[in-house]
């Protein structure tokens, strides 16, 4: 029982740790493709320009389409690399994996830029306007990473179970002797003759 639960474990570890450390590009792609947001400073703080404007919702879309992105290809390369047995392991793996990838991105993403951006607040006098960080708002899309990842992964797996035997590349019955598309002939070569040699 030892070695199946070794197994499981180093699988969910490697799973959780990869997915993990792609929450660092994500957080840059998420900076990257952000909208700018302005602020407004009012006696040394940071208030939102325009805050019913798309600014802020767009910095949140962003976030959400990275997340997407990011949890579909992540269960679809789960189930391809994971091959069979795994399949407890690789779904908490992915679970975990994804939520730690996504708070690496919140946060990552939230700091670059974020020192230059408090200097220029304290230095500002009132009414002057600055340009902000990517700020996520809406926290609850940090779960859509991890919920795609899972969710694609049982799909697949669902949807393969469902194909035929011959669609899912298994070698059939009678193909062992099949030999360049025809089949072999056992018994095709003459009685009294080397099939080596020629006739003896």
């Amino acid at each position: 029982m030892r070695r199946p639960t070794v197994r499981a474990f180093r699988t969910w570890a490697v799973t959780t740790l990869i997915i993990a450390l792609l929450g660092a590009p994500a957080g840059l792609l998420w900076t990257e493709i952000s909208p700018k947001v302005t602020y407004i400073v009012v006696q040394g703080q940071a208030l939102l320009a325009e805050p019913e404007g798309q600014g802020p919702i767009g910095v949140d879309g962003r976030f959400a389409l990275v997340a997407v992105v990011a949890g579909v290809l992540c269960g679809v390369g789960g189930y391809l690399a994971g091959g069979r047995g795994n399949d407890l392991p690789l779904i908490f793996g992915l679970a975990a994996g994804g939520l730690a990838a996504s708070l690496v991105a919140w946060r990552l993403g939230h700091q670059i830029g974020l020192d230059a951006f408090q200097r220029a607040v304290r230095r500002a006098p009132d009414g002057r306007t600055v340009t902000g960080v990517a700020q996520l708002r809406a926290t609850g899309i940090l779960v859509f990473w991890p919920l795609l990842a899972v969710a694609v992964y049982g799909v697949l797996e669902v949807l393969v179970k469902r194909l035929p035997s011959g669609d899912r590349g298994e070698r059939g019955t009678g193909q062992a002797d099949e030999v360049g598309g025809g089949q072999l002939d056992l018994q095709a070569a003459p009685t009294g003759r080397d099939v080596d040699r020629g006739e003896r």
